[in-house]
């Protein structure tokens, strides 16, 4: 586990926790380790809510299908990121999105109920572990309300520019690139992509914005 200590010093859930006391951790907690190709799917709909993943190398996407197929991308997962926190912690039984990898990556998984559950030792470093779940759980939920403020705009324009201002807001620069390519922000948004491209190709013309692929600036 060792070769992952960088990555998992970065990840949120280890927070102010030491390397020594980290690798005994990983063991209370049951960690395994999983690899994954491109385009496999991590978690499917509808698997057991049981486990913690936690993103090594890599990334991969949290995609959701309603009743008619339906795609919408709900988020990227990066190296040192969580996913599937919130469903686990809920007790919700399954998991209600499909996890599929962007790229070959590696996963590493803990068992939800030991995180949340203390051990016989009910060490400092366990509770700080419960505190740092806690605070992801509340920053993801924030996310998802700025998702919701970006999906909720009546149109392709009024959403795309949201979604912009949030990302130049994040990067505290005019110029940035997002995660996404058209397809996959047209599924993020909740629109159309050739109406996505129309409205991007619109802009660039008002001279509100100036984009290649993934990279935006607003002017």
């Amino acid at each position: 586990m060792k070769e992952y200590f960088n990555v998992l010093k970065q990840c949120p859930l280890f927070q102010s926790i030491n390397d020594e006391n980290l690798l005994s951790m990983l063991d209370c907690l049951g960690a395994r380790v999983a690899s994954y190709k491109k385009k496999e799917t991590i978690l499917a709909e509808g698997s057991p809510a049981k486990y913690i993943g936690i993103m090594l190398a890599g990334s991969a996407q949290i995609i959701q299908y309603d009743y008619f197929g339906n795609r919408s991308l709900v988020s990227e997962v990066e190296p040192s990121e969580l996913f599937a926190e919130s469903f686990a912690c809920a007790d919700v039984g399954e998991v209600p999105v499909n996890i599929v990898a962007s790229e070959d990556c590696r996963v590493m998984f803990v068992e939800c109920i030991r995180v949340m559950q203390t051990c016989s030792c009910a060490c400092e470093c366990h509770r700080q572990m419960i505190y740092n779940l806690i605070r992801d759980v509340a920053i993801k939920n924030i996310m998802f309300h700025q998702r919701m403020e970006i999906t909720s705009k009546r149109t392709t324009r009024e959403k795309l520019m949201t979604y912009l201002t949030l990302q130049a807001k994040k990067n505290k620069e005019k110029q940035f690139d997002i995660p996404y390519d058209r397809q996959e922000l047209a599924d993020y948004l909740e629109v159309d992509r050739s109406g996505l491209s129309a409205e991007i190709s619109k802009l660039r013309r008002e001279g509100v914005l100036k984009s290649e692929k993934n990279h935006f600036e607003l002017l």
